[in-house]
């Protein structure tokens, strides 16, 4: 990985499978521990140590040439021992000074060298000349790259201007495709430069319901499908619609439209460096009587990939959903049940998410991925309160053990691997498997969401006078745990939040009616056009100050869709872009630094992380207590079934095909270039998860209440299924949607 300096713990390049066997050791049941690792290599460097040669003066004598020599041998004699003490004494004060500077300068001076010459460069590479191509078509000079104020051309042929006062340019080469050289901003290390979690700070934003359709982000489509109350049921409710209009097509016209490349480029501009992006698991593949639109989406997430590579923004890409739901919310594809980990089917939707994991991992762990993916979030919101703390952390283990046997260990080697709170607080995960390999935290804290009447005035006045209470309940609310997250679990990210203090927004808590918490009256959050200068000042007092209290960010969202009724945002306190234009959210983030200090709340993380938290010395020894006691897959046991009937829960067996994510194909280039084959690691050869031959299952949305089989389909019979059993699925008769084919390649 060009620019990164390589922390691998096994020594290997990063971007580079584990040797043919070496990754068994993840992969083997009963699960095998870790290897032992190295300490990091210790790096000294000895500068060029010179003594000070002090100036000898001439002494003055008016005698004869031999009364001059006398003297100065008498006076050479009489100097010649001070001088050799002098020699010795700043000698050993240049010891001393070097003992005192060199640390400093190696630890805080040379790093922050580092990245004024990477800003240095960047005034270079805004001038056009970064990649190995001769013209960019995609340019109107032709450029390669670009700066503040230079010209884009959209795929549609119009044009842009790019506004970035911060230092930010952006790289695209249609000869190196894969370059990444493109910087968002002058405090944001390039994508070909490692990031640092001790110092650099994440200002994120996601892409909430590009991918992953919720109805307060596009509204427009559950006014029309008045039925609908989740992405399953407008699915159903589109695929109906034979009318010249409907049909599922229309969700692929709102992946290609709704967020655009100069969205990306505004992100970029308004000095964010992250982008969080959910994705759906139906990306990939859908199984029979799953309405989703299936193996569509991909190519549009490719394309915002190579977007944010382009301007040189980190993506967190977040599987949004999971088979069967893990919290029941709209957001996780069908609103109701919790089907992941609990209940009748819910160790085989578990087993059909690892290999959805599996399999995008090996994508963006590709060397051409690696700088632009440098975390996945595994699972969304996965409900800990239903699904029991337990039973998720055997999950986590299993998914870290098959994500590090596929991308090796240490820094550079695979994504950091991003696990959500479960809605209990930070505190309760400290101490999560240590000796593990770069695992993040995710918390996604909300005060929308406390049904409580959050009343309280916000348009209190300009200036410190501004946001009331909120912003000093923002800073103690999540800065004091936020901080002792990182020391506890270690790098903790606020994956989500906004400016939603109150719960009013069109269809922010679902469709179907419902009485806000809110106090007041909600007609006023749903019209921005309606504030004045104190409403405004007060939301932005309450983001600067969620924004200091969290550190590391990803506001939530970038985009809220108009409302087809009112052809106006109708929940703008959700929308980062809509604050931008109206003023409520800061166009630099770093003006968020201090706003708790002047709250009074003042509680600076002025420590480091351990080595193993970040991937350097250590990471991946998982320590012996906690792979016993959180080392056995699948769970023993799962909420929603009884002791007795574990061993006749439903489970799939690895036999099924796998469904590989394709490569973009390149267009526009003169060159033979390398686009990857969608799959890192050669030697990971195991099957996908299917149904067991001859065996019927339950709904796997539906199964909480459903019957445990008493039958051979239970957990006793995916070890001892035959390899070449037929693959089933769902019922006896039907057979998987994608597990006999692999996805067409996307055109990016």
């Amino acid at each position: 990985m060009e620019g990164n300096t390589d922390h691998s713990v096994d020594g290997s390049a990063p971007g580079t499978p584990l040797p043919l066997g070496e990754a068994d050791r993840f992969l083997e049941q009963p699960r095998a521990s870790f290897l032992d690792s190295n300490a990091g290599n210790s790096i000294q460097s000895t500068p060029n140590n010179s003594s000070p040669l002090l100036a000898t003066a001439k002494p003055e004598s008016d005698g004869s040439e031999h009364e001059f020599q006398s003297a100065k041998a008498n006076w050479a004699a009489k100097r010649r021992k001070p001088i050799i003490l002098a020699l010795i004494g700043l000698g050993i004060l240049a010891i001393v000074v070097l003992a005192v500077i060199l640390p400093v300068y190696f630890t805080v001076i040379k790093p922050k060298q580092d990245k004024d010459d990477a800003t240095t460069s960047g005034a270079s590479a805004g001038s056009g000349s970064v990649g190995s191509g001769s013209g960019n078509p995609t340019s109107p000079t032709g450029a390669t790259s670009g700066g503040d104020g230079s010209e884009i051309i959209l795929d549609d042929g119009t044009t842009f201007t790019y506004k970035n006062p911060f230092g930010g340019f952006w790289v695209y080469d249609p000869n190196d495709p894969f370059n990444n050289d493109a910087r968002p901003n002058s405090w944001t290390p390039p994508l070909n430069t490692s990031w640092d979690w001790t110092t650099d700070r994440v200002y994120g934003v996601n892409l909430g319901g590009l991918f992953v359709i919720e109805p307060f982000i596009t509204p427009s489509f559950f006014e029309k499908y008045t039925t609908a109350v989740d992405e399953w049921t407008l699915s159903e409710a589109m695929t109906a619609d034979t009318s010249e209009g409907g049909g599922l097509g229309q969700l692929e016209d709102h992946y290609n439209t709704f967020i655009t490349e100069q969205d990306i480029a505004e992100i970029a501009g308004a000095g964010l460096n992250w982008i969080r992006l959910p994705i759906p698991y139906w990306a990939i593949e859908t199984w029979p009587g799953e309405p989703f639109l299936a193996k569509t989406s991909w190519k549009y997430i490719l394309r915002i990939l190579s977007w944010a590579r382009k301007y040189g923004l980190r993506v967190n890409l977040d599987l949004h959903t999971i088979p069967g739901s893990q919290n029941g919310y709209n957001h996780s594809g069908k609103l109701g049940q919790v089907n992941f980990l609990n209940g009748v089917m819910g160790i085989a939707n578990a087993q059909r998410t690892l290999n959805y994991i599996r399999i995008i991992t090996e994508f963006i762990t590709q060397q051409e991925y690696l700088d632009v993916v440098p975390m996945f979030g595994i699972v969304n919101e996965a409900l800990l309160s239903t699904i029991g703390k337990d039973q998720l952390t055997e999950f986590y283990l299993e998914a870290h053990d098959m994500i590090r046997g596929i991308t090796g260990l240490g820094a550079g080697h695979g994504p950091f691997i991003s696990i959500h709170d479960g809605f209990v607080g930070l505190d309760s995960w400290a101490g999560f498997l240590p000796g593990s390999d770069r695992i993040n935290i995710d918390t996604h804290p909300y005060f929308a969401f406390d049904n409580e009447p959050n009343d309280s005035p916000i348009a209190t006045g300009l200036g410190s006078d501004a946001g009331g209470i909120w912003p000093a309940q923002a800073c103690n609310a999540w800065g004091p745990d936020i901080n002792s997250s990182r020391s506890d679990f270690g790098v903790t990210i606020a994956g989500e939040f906004s400016n939603g203090y109150n719960d009013c927004g069109l269809f922010l808590k679902g469709t179907s009616s419902y009485t806000p918490s809110y106090g007041g009256d909600c007609s006023l959050w749903q019209d921005a056009s309606t504030w004045n200068d104190t409403v405004i000042a007060g939301v932005k007092a309450f983001a600067l100050a969620s924004m200091d209290a969290t550190q590391n960010w990803f506001f939530w969202t970038w985009k809220i869709g108009n409302s087809t009724a009112n052809n106006r945002v109708e929940s703008p306190l959700w929308s980062y872009q809509l604050g931008l234009q109206g003023g409520w959210i800061p166009t630099d983030p770093r003006e968020a630094v201090g706003a708790c200090a002047a709250q009074g709340v003042s509680q600076p993380w002025n420590q480091t992380f351990q080595s193993w938290q970040t991937g350097g010395a250590g990471a991946g020894t998982i320590a012996a207590t906690a792979t016993a006691e959180f080392g056995v897959w699948p769970p023993a046991q799962i909420s929603g079934v009884d002791a007795a009937q574990m061993a006749f829960v439903p489970t799939y067996t690895p036999t099924g095909s796998v469904a590989t994510l394709p490569p973009p194909t390149l267009t526009a280039t003169t060159k033979s270039i390398s686009e990857g084959n969608g799959w890192f690691d050669s030697s990971d050869t195991t099957s996908a998860a299917t149904a067991i031959a001859g065996c019927s299952y339950p709904d796997a949305w539906d199964a909480i209440s459903a019957t445990v089989p008493a039958t051979v389909c239970g957990g006793g019979a995916a070890a001892t299924t035959s390899s070449t059993a037929t693959v089933l699925v769902t019922s006896a008769s039907a057979t998987s949607t994608t597990n006999s084919d692999t996805i067409a390649t996307a055109v990016q």
